[in-house]
């Protein structure tokens, strides 16, 4: 595949061509965490010390497409009726549920492509867990709200619904090690819940996403062509962020993708640590595509 220079060119009006996309409102319905970054635990505001850090729940974070029962039909966090087999909701109950759909570590694709399939495929969907994290009706604070989940005899008693464990830690050492482990595991990272937290729609301050690396989205403008082993195909794509920085991605890319890759004006979830100076995103790969605001 032979890249135009007009297309490199496209990259050089970056601040005139931002074409983010708006999110649904339906999100602001349902309870987000805020990024927490790991290099400086006492940053945050939540922990003003380190003892501080005993008043929140520790759980892993899973990487899988968000689910929310509300007591009758199964939602995206974009608010679209997820289609499963009947045997998959028929058991849950009518209160209102918050949680992932899931299967395991490093599997989010193959949950994308049955979650999101219009038309359920069964044999697919045996393998998916709906994992409750959340009662979003239920006004008692998070702790409270979890031991309400672990003696649900009816949620326990369902095959393919688990209730995501929660625990506390001692102190920012062993968070530290927890999520070392996980990192060598293939896990996504963890989440840090107060226990104290109401359930409130939108971003909270009292739940706090933290992992080794940060996730952010970027829109397609640009690419340059590859050199050796990538002749005649991408080298790296041209990219704007929703703050209008501009930079390229060169890694994280297969062999197909770089033969094909993304159209211009494509949204696309890339990974980074950091920043520099002038906010251009560190060690930045591509992960995938983002075609729908669920994923």
């Amino acid at each position: 595949m032979k890249l135009s220079k007009l297309s490199i060119a496209i990259a050089l009006t970056s601040t005139v061509f931002n074409p983010f996309y708006s999110h649904n409102v339906y999100s602001n319905t349902l309870m987000q965490a805020k990024h927490f970054d790991q290099t400086n635990f006492l940053d945050s505001p939540k922990l003003k010390t380190r003892e501080d850090i005993t008043d929140y729940l520790v759980s892993e974070k899973l990487d899988g497409i968000r689910a929310y029962w509300n007591g009758n039909t199964l939602l995206t966090r974009s608010g679209k009726t997820i289609h499963t087999p009947s045997w998959f909701t028929s058991s849950l109950p009518t209160t209102a549920l918050d949680g992932e759909l899931w299967v395991a570590r490093g599997r989010f694709q193959q949950v994308a492509q049955t979650v999101l399939d219009n038309k359920p495929n069964d044999e697919e969907w045996q393998s998916i867990r709906f994992m409750i994290f959340d009662l979003p009706s239920n006004s008692a604070p998070f702790e409270h709200r979890y031991q309400q989940l672990l003696d649900d005899i009816t949620l326990n008693s369902i095959a393919h619904v688990s209730i995501v464990k929660q625990k506390f830690v001692t102190d920012i050492t062993a968070l530290e090690m927890w999520l070392k482990l996980l990192d060598e595991s293939n896990g996504e990272g963890l989440m840090l819940h107060h226990r104290h937290n109401g359930y409130y729609p939108g971003r909270s301050d009292n739940l706090l996403k933290l992992k080794s690396y940060q996730d952010a989205e970027a829109t397609v403008i640009g690419y340059t062509e590859g050199n050796g082993k990538f002749d005649d195909k991408m080298g790296a794509l041209w990219v704007v962020t929703p703050d209008n920085i501009t930079f390229k991605i060169g890694s994280g890319f297969k062999d197909f993708e770089r033969e094909a890759p993304p159209a211009i004006g494509t949204t696309i979830l890339f990974r980074y640590n950091g920043v520099t100076n002038s906010g251009i995103p560190r060690f930045a790969r591509f992960i995938r595509v983002r075609d729908n605001l669920d994923i």
